[in-house]
């Protein structure tokens, strides 16, 4: 496997902004003012994305970073004097969570209508998804011949002692419980995590890397991780990242029924955003064909919008069914997943 430098993931991802915002006609035209973004996003490729954003309308961004329950936080105590325009923020139930307490206004746009697909946008047009990952299975491609191949067989007892997986407290298992949840109801979510528990390799800690790396260091045989995480890996300039990623082989899960779990990184516009109308624009630039591009070659992430392609080091996982599930009902779902998890003894 060869991977595409960074000079060449440079050409690719410029050649992509260059494309034009395809299908927003209305941000080729300059605009004047300023977008207050509130961003739990900390990636530092996004700051090509906001200077795209820049050099197409000519609006400034000030942006405002911290993690995302901070940011809800500080919202809600700035109340109706919020300098906030936009919140963007990885995982529906972050969405979610901020929809609830109200911090977010609906948008009328027949763009974002159009391009985000149905399941990866609030009902009421609250918050809308501009990137996906998938939360897969990873194993050790020398180690495991025959891998799960849905979440419910994660709780076999095949897998005693030799699963990785994340605390229950990461809101990306919420989700992916939370879709369960929906799935199989709460009585056989709850057994399910009970045979999770049983199977892991060791108390959960570390973020999804550090599961990838366990897995790659003999610690234990599968992980559950979301995609990008390898994906990054396999891209690194450090070529102990991409000996790391080499080591790991990804299943779909669920393929023969609902499809895979996948979540979304996100946005909407501020209940009392100051510049509402540069907000909405940000929101459509966002789900524009480059902005789209940008997600993917920036961060390893699966673009929302159809014809968008995936970058190279992430097509090589293969094609998958998604689970169609929608983003909202797992995500107001976490909660509920919680406690069936902490029942279960996950910690």
């Amino acid at each position: 496997m060869t991977h595409p430098s960074p000079a060449r993931r440079t050409l690719l991802l410029g050649t992509a902004l260059a494309a034009g915002l395809v299908g927003l006609p209305a941000l080729a035209v300059a605009q004047s003012g300023e977008l207050n973004l509130y961003s739990s996003r900390h990636y530092d490729t996004d700051e090509a994305l906001y200077a795209e954003f820049t050099e197409q309308t000519g609006i400034t961004i000030n942006r405002i970073e911290a993690g995302a329950d901070e940011l809800i936080e500080r919202m809600i105590s700035e109340g109706a004097n919020s300098p906030a325009d936009v919140l963007i923020t990885v995982d529906a139930g972050r969405l979610e969570r901020a929809d609830e307490a109200g911090l977010f206004q609906a948008v009328d746009s027949e763009v974002l209508e159009e391009r985000v697909p149905e399941y990866l946008q609030d009902p009421e047009n609250k918050w809308f998804g501009f990137s996906k990952r998938a939360r897969v299975i990873m194993y050790a491609c020398d180690r495991v011949e025959n891998p799960p191949r849905t979440y419910e067989a994660l709780a076999d007892e095949e897998w005693r002692g030799r699963l990785l997986i994340r605390s229950s407290t990461n809101i990306y298992n919420q989700s992916l419980s939370g879709a369960i949840l929906a799935a199989l109801g709460e009585e056989a979510t709850e057994e399910w995590s009970r045979g999770i528990v049983a199977n892991m390799a060791r108390e959960p800690r570390g973020g999804d890397t550090d599961q990838i790396r366990a897995v790659a260091a003999g610690e234990g045989d599968l992980a559950v991780s979301n995609t990008y995480y390898l994906g990054n890996l396999l891209r690194s300039d450090n070529p102990e990242d991409r000996a790391v990623a080499e080591q790991i082989c990804v299943v779909f899960p669920n393929q023969d029924d609902r499809g895979t779990h996948v979540n979304i990184s996100g946005a909407g516009v501020a209940a009392n955003a100051p510049n509402p109308e540069a907000a909405k624009l940000f929101l459509e630039y966002l789900a524009s064909d480059s902005a789209q591009a940008y997600f993917a070659e920036g961060n390893s992430e699966y673009p929302v919008v159809e014809g968008v392609a995936a970058p190279e080091w992430i097509q090589r996982f293969g094609e998958f069914q998604e689970d169609d599930l929608s983003a909202e009902t797992f995500a107001q779902n976490n909660a509920d997943a919680l406690m069936v998890m902490d029942r279960a003894g996950w910690k």
